[in-house]
């Protein structure tokens, strides 16, 4: 019998297509592998049994009266829960939008039902986003279905282990200084951070807007593209999308050729501070495409070691903007302080902030607030933003002399669950080589490189591309995940540890 579950996004559509199955037995699948495993993974904050199997009965009964469909129609798909979906709970990973029904869809998600795909339910998520780990979702954390004790990456944690765990077959993050490519790198997925603006951010819970963006994660090169192809384009809806054509993503991961190619190798961001295991898999990486026919330089990217400050100020001053909506009259929780008769708005507002926000996110708010307060401004936030500036000229020198940068896309594989919560800076150094991308707005890539010798987890390999040149990633990728194959015999989730599940109970 088949299992539709351990099969690529790819297969199901060329099963669909051919007739071999059809959507609703493909969801059926997954919804039982969801309700087998995720009790002990916790990917899903709500599962929509009853929407995706009707989502899948319509592209059944589309495609069995021929109707033209889309590549993708009847696959089943996640989504992180920082997506607006209509009629279905939508709460960022927070206790202060728990309950919530948006009386709308995303635009991603609007795009994913008009392809005819089933949405499975909404991923688990660190709280609106602040986290390295998934740990800071006020629904507990999820588990890297590698090793259950350790973190699935974050934040979004939840789309990536679903992925990881067969839950689902593709799943959306977003991705705000590495949440989609960090969570790809420690589960053996593949995460694509596309350029700032080449996908909608309408319906997107805002953390940074500067930053924010929604991708693709997947088990592999050909799924993301795929997937890139169906959420990508402008939009009227977001001021802020690229008015230009969905770059040829699906046709560079089909050729995978990188013959020719230059690759740039970042002078010290895979030095101190690297796993040895994560450091060699990403020259053994290197080598690989080099034996494909790719030469590599060195470049020197010399504000790079400051992105890491300046995100920490850029981001919480944004967050603190945004999440200033969360005020108790307009929508989501209302908390009234105790002990008092006829409290003010502002007693109500602060009380139901105290109820609803994690640490990590009053932490943040409180540094925003701190660093674009008067007198501040210029010393914080404006330093910041002119780091960020010298970061986009480093991208901008390295690319007159390389077609792609590369760099390891953690520092180390999946820690201990809890063994870096009373460190906030340990946990922030998680993100050191993901956040320049978010800062620049370039697209990024990572995709699994190996398992690093020291304790036989999952090693993540960034690939960085020039602003609307999302294509050359899925060239690299495609190119290095088929040597990757040739070296392993199978691609690298066939290594991981089977789920206990309730089957074995």
């Amino acid at each position: 019998m088949t299992d539709y579950t351990r099969m690529t996004a790819a297969e199901i559509a060329a099963a669909l297509a051919s007739g071999d199955t059809t959507s609703v037995e493909v969801t059926q699948a997954h919804l039982d592998r969801i309700a087998d495993v995720d009790g002990d993974i916790h990917a899903f904050l709500q599962v929509d049994a009853e929407g995706a199997l009707a989502a899948a009965k319509a592209v059944d009964d589309a495609r069995a009266a021929g109707e033209q469909l889309g590549a993708l129609a009847g696959v089943p798909i996640a989504v992180k829960d920082i997506l607006a979906t209509k009629g279905l709970e939508t709460t960022a990973g927070s206790k202060i939008l728990e309950g919530w029904i948006p009386p709308y869809d995303a635009t991603v998600v609007s795009k994913l039902r008009a392809a005819g795909m089933p949405i499975l339910g909404k991923t688990n998520m660190d709280e609106f986003a602040m986290g390295s780990s998934t740990e800071h979702s006020a629904y507990g954390p999820t588990r890297n279905p590698w090793d259950p004790e350790r973190i699935p990456g974050g934040s979004g944690g939840g789309s990536a282990a679903a992925v990881a765990a067969f839950e689902a077959p593709l799943a959306i993050g977003t991705d705000t200084g590495g949440s989609i490519r960090q969570p790809a790198s420690v589960t053996g997925t593949v995460g694509t951070k596309p350029t700032y603006g080449g996908v909608s951010r309408y319906g997107i819970i805002a953390l940074a807007s500067s930053l924010d963006q929604a991708g693709p994660c997947t088990r592999s090169v050909l799924d993301a593209a795929l997937l890139h192809e169906v959420i990508g384009g402008h939009d009227v809806m977001d001021s802020t999308s690229i008015d230009a054509p969905v770059p040829p993503v699906v046709e560079a991961a089909r050729r995978g050729d990188v013959s020719g190619m230059k690759i740039g190798v970042i002078k010290g961001i895979s030095g101190e501070g690297f796993q040895p295991g994560v450091k060699q898999l990403f020259d053994e990486s290197v080598q690989l495409l080099v034996d494909r026919g790719a030469s590599v330089v060195e470049v020197e990217c010399p504000s790079f070691e400051k992105g890491l400050a300046a995100y920490y100020l850029i981001m919480p001053s944004e967050a603190s903007s945004n999440l200033a909506r969360y005020d108790a009259m307009r929508y989501g929780l209302r908390v009234g302080p105790e002990g008092v008769d006829s409290p003010s708005a502002e007693q109500v507002m602060a009380a139901t902030r105290e109820a609803g926000f994690g640490d990590e996110v009053k932490r943040r708010v409180i540094l925003g607030t701190y660093a674009l307060s008067a007198g501040y401004y210029d010393a914080y936030y404006g330093q910041a933003q002119k780091v960020r500036t010298l970061i986009a000229r480093d991208f901008a020198a390295a690319y007159e002399k390389v077609d792609v940068l590369v760099t390891p896309t953690a520092p180390t594989t999946a820690f201990k669950l809890g063994e870096k919560l009373d460190d906030p800076m340990a946990m922030y150094l998680n993100d050191v080589a993901t956040i320049p991308a978010n800062l620049a707005g370039v697209p990024g890539m990572s995709i699994p490189n190996g398992l690093a010798a020291e304790d036989g987890l999952p090693s993540g390999f960034q690939i960085l591309a020039p602003a609307t040149k999302d294509e050359r990633l899925y060239e690299v990728a495609a190119a290095l995940e088929a040597a990757l194959h040739d070296k392993w015999g199978a691609p690298i989730l066939a290594q991981a540890p089977a789920l206990a599940g309730k089957a074995a109970g």
